[in-house]
């Protein structure tokens, strides 16, 4: 089995908390236009891309 230890690869220290920001950065990775959407895109469209057997 293994152990997962949730720790940062580096320490952060937030002073003062930005919730717009934050909102913004997390719509960027799983929003419609973020690059989790997008990548999830691609691999739909690659399986379902013809192509020609030989």
């Amino acid at each position: 089995m293994f152990v997962y230890e949730k720790k940062l690869q580096f320490p952060v220290k937030i002073s003062t908390p930005n919730p717009k920001l934050a909102a913004f950065i997390i719509s960027q990775y799983g929003g419609p236009d973020g690059e989790l959407g997008a990548s999830m895109r691609y691999l739909s469209q690659r399986y379902a891309m013809p192509y020609a057997e030989g």
